[in-house]
């Protein structure tokens, strides 16, 4: 069981890299106003959920504690983000404010992770 979460945790943390690193190659573009979400993004996020998910299952098949409440808090950023990004994917340019929102999320979402324990 415990190789198995790990491969989860390792595919958690792609989804983010591909969220965060969506977010980041977009910095130039957002202070010019043209930044757009990419498919990256999209697919980090749904990365994210369904491995974050997974996660939570796994850990308690294994009988580790979950904190319930931590997961609740993630999932309900990484829902705003999802939603964000999965109504906007089509528009040519999102708003300043729009696009640092989903970046400021993501980050929230990270330190959460690692910080609370």
């Amino acid at each position: 069981m415990d190789a198995l979460i790990n491969a989860f945790v390792g595919l958690h943390i792609i989804g983010i890299a591909a969220l965060l690193g969506g977010f980041l190659t977009q910095m130039k573009a957002m202070s010019a106003g043209t930044a757009r979400f990419t498919p990256a993004m999209l697919h980090g996020a749904l990365t994210m959920l369904v491995t974050g998910v997974a996660l939570v299952g796994f850990n308690q098949m294994a009988g580790d504690p979950v904190n319930n409440i931590k997961v609740g808090v993630k999932l309900a950023i990484l829902f705003v983000i999802l939603c964000l990004v999965y109504v906007k994917r089509d528009e040519e340019h999102v708003d300043k404010a729009l696009f640092g929102a989903v970046g400021g999320l993501t980050v929230i979402n990270i330190f959460i992770a690692v910080l609370w324990h």
